[in-house]
């Protein structure tokens, strides 16, 4: 079967024949063609889509004493878009839930076409009432069904129920079939939105408060506030996760929500406290709404100033008058906002001392400074000045911090080769002396048990005589 133009189709039925060629015989065939021809315009797919044909060939045109022979033609019909979609439905109702999460399902609509294929694809959009910005519709491209999806969350005392207008159209539309009509069709949606039991909200999610480290217990700080969403507003308790308060440095009265210190408060141990502030429905308890309160400890001048750190001050026996053997600085654990600013001197047992002084040079720091030379190891080996270390702050606080300095023998570049006490070595003696002392000692001991006492006081006595 071979196509012809014009929804023509050629069939060819063929008779055995003798023919002779350059005085030679043989077998041939003649071939004679059919052509099938539509009988009936505007043939309707989606009516019946297929036909079942039997053609007859017969030869001697016909005639009496013919032969003739049959064969079946399937002729099916391609589709084309030539039918609109279609909603089934003018209204169709939904119904979810106000915590319907956002990017959820809310409907599935469809509208049948006729059509199969590409011809039967189509889109699906919003055109108005109140579903644009609030609802989103997308094609299934697996089932060409209107896919509703919720952009925003919803809220039935808010807004109860939505209207939605949408329309359906071809997505490949025939030029041809233009005149058959618009390729669309439209349908309305009604969404209701059902009440669920919500917990309680807070008016301001985080709450930020601030309260002296000097506070008293029980004073007030500040107050949380959460209400019922639901029609009915039912009354609400407020309490503390103690999980973000385990040292129970507050409270929170149940009623009206204010804030409390529960103990004395230290901002240096803990400057900021993140409370989590818990909203409990009276009526259902399981529903709970969280808050957040974040309360900043102002600082007060509770702290002395001290020492930044443990000094090692070493003082060459070869110093010079006015030299500078040490620098120190101080630190503060408060933190004024004007920031530190720290006094030195020497403390009053020592202000008038021979040996040293301080000199105090405006930047938080002190240095030490000899007042003489010709220190020495044996005289004394370690000298211990009182430092007096002023704060600024009202009222201003102070602290005395011990600063040692150990006499060593230096090198001639000032580096300290031993350092402290001089060992004392015993002189007058030889070494066989002290070795016969020892001796006698021992024997003492040895014989002790038996040693009237005037042998013990013969035996000092000889220990006594110089050697």
């Amino acid at each position: 079967m071979t196509p012809a133009p014009h929804g023509v189709t050629e069939i060819e039925s063929g008779e055995a024949g003798t023919q002779q060629t350059n005085s030679s015989l043989a077998n041939s065939a003649v071939w004679i063609s059919g052509v099938i021809r539509t009988a009936l315009p505007n043939m309707d797919r989606e009516t019946r889509d297929q036909y079942v044909l039997v053609i007859q060939a017969k030869d001697m045109v016909g005639q009496m004493g013919g032969l003739s022979g049959t064969t079946s033609v399937t002729v099916t019909l391609t589709d084309v878009n030539d039918n609109p979609p279609h909603f089934t439905h003018k209204n169709y109702q939904y119904t979810v839930l106000e915590s319907l999460p956002v990017q959820s399902v809310v409907a599935r609509i469809k509208a049948t076409d006729a059509d199969i294929g590409s011809n039967a694809e189509m889109d699906y959009r919003l055109m108005d009432g109140d579903g644009p910005g609030m609802f989103n519709i997308t094609t299934d491209e697996n089932t060409q069904d209107g896919v509703v999806i919720l952009l925003k969350p919803l809220d039935f005392e808010t807004k109860s129920s939505y209207f939605l207008r949408i329309e359906a159209t071809n997505r490949n539309i025939d030029s041809d079939f233009l005149s058959s009509g618009p390729f669309s069709d439209t349908t309305s949606v009604k969404v209701t939105v059902e009440d669920v039991n919500e917990p309680p909200v807070f008016s301001t999610p985080l709450s930020k408060m601030v309260v002296s480290e000097d506070a008293k217990s029980g004073t007030s700080i500040g107050r949380v506030s959460a209400h019922d969403p639901d029609n009915s507003n039912n009354g609400i308790r407020y309490s503390i996760d103690r999980n973000t308060d385990l040292e129970r440095f507050f409270n929170v009265d149940a009623l009206s929500g204010v804030i409390s210190t529960a103990k004395p408060l230290d901002r240096e141990a803990n400057m900021v406290h993140n409370l989590t502030i818990l909203a409990i429905e009276s009526q259902d308890p399981v529903q709970i709404g969280k808050g957040i309160a974040l309360i900043t400890v102002l600082d007060i001048n509770d702290n002395a100033p001290v020492f930044a750190i443990d000094y090692e001050t070493l003082l060459c026996e070869n110093a010079r008058t006015g030299q500078v053997i040490q620098t120190i600085s101080a630190v503060d654990r408060d933190e004024p906002l004007s920031g530190h600013r720290f006094y030195f001197a020497l403390a009053a047992p020592v202000a008038g001392n021979p040996n040293f002084t301080l000199r105090d040079n405006k930047d938080n720091t002190a240095s030490i400074l000899t007042k003489r030379s010709g220190f020495r190891r044996r005289e004394q080996p370690v000298h211990r000045l009182p430092v007096l270390i002023v704060d600024s702050g009202s009222p201003a606080l102070s602290s005395t911090n011990t600063l040692s300095v150990r006499v060593c023998d230096c090198d001639s570049d000032g580096v300290a080769l031993s350092c402290g006490a001089v060992a004392y070595t015993a002189t007058g003696l030889s070494t066989g002396a002290l070795v016969a002392i020892l001796g006698c000692i021992i024997t003492l001991l040895g014989k002790i048990h038996t040693a009237s006492e005037s042998e013990v006081a013969h035996t000092a006595m000889l220990l006594e005589r110089p050697l």
